[in-house]
């Protein structure tokens, strides 16, 4: 089946765009809800975080002790990447499962996560969008749903591979500008996907 990744900045708007493409039938997986659900199902997952990063990693009900594991790998670059690597893994696995529910009837499927070029799960699929948006418009768009401030939202930002690495890395494009129809947008790709996804 042809596989479309998609991904975007913070306050990109790649989930708005996911979503037009659900109300065209294309079903989509989304790798960061997926991540949350994982590490507290796949048996695997939860016992890889608990030998590397100690028991409190879970609390006696079988939840995940965010606070505990934040405190550890949002300072440490070296922490985070262990965590990284027990979890992409196992999005992967997830995603390979999921594609496999799906027979022809569905021409192809979007896979939509933030870390999509950084964990290079751009390679388990067949192209990939990228999501843009100017930085004041981001900046607004998670200040008012996330109740944060612009410092908090430029921290956040700085963490990620900025757009112009991405784009060096990207197929095909949307700008959410608020300007531009995103409708449109979607439509043109989708008759693209369509097309190829026929010969695929």
């Amino acid at each position: 089946m042809y596989k479309v990744g998609i991904t975007g900045g913070i306050g990109s708007g790649k989930t708005t765009v996911c979503k037009i493409f659900e109300v065209l039938g294309i079903p989509v997986f989304y790798a960061d809800i997926v991540a949350k659900q994982i590490m507290l199902s796949d048996p695997l997952l939860v016992a890889g975080i608990t030998s590397t990063f100690g028991k409190e990693s879970y609390s006696t009900d079988g939840k995940l002790n965010n606070k505990y594991l934040a405190g550890i790998v949002f300072s440490n670059e070296a922490q985070l990447a262990k965590l990284n690597a027990l979890v992409h893994p196992a999005v992967f696995r997830a995603f390979e499962n999921w594609e496999n529910q799906f027979d022809s009837t569905i021409p192809y499927t979007l896979k939509e996560a933030a870390l999509l070029f950084e964990s290079n799960s751009y390679k388990m699929c067949d192209t990939s969008i990228l999501v843009t948006a100017p930085i004041d418009l981001k900046l607004a768009r998670v200040m008012q749903r996330d109740q944060v401030s612009a410092d908090q939202v430029k921290a956040r930002m700085d963490k990620q591979m900025s757009d112009e690495e991405k784009a060096k890395m990207a197929d095909h494009f949307i700008v959410n500008d608020e300007n531009s129809s995103l409708i449109e947008q979607v439509l043109a790709l989708h008759k693209q996907f369509l097309l190829t996804a026929k010969e695929y």
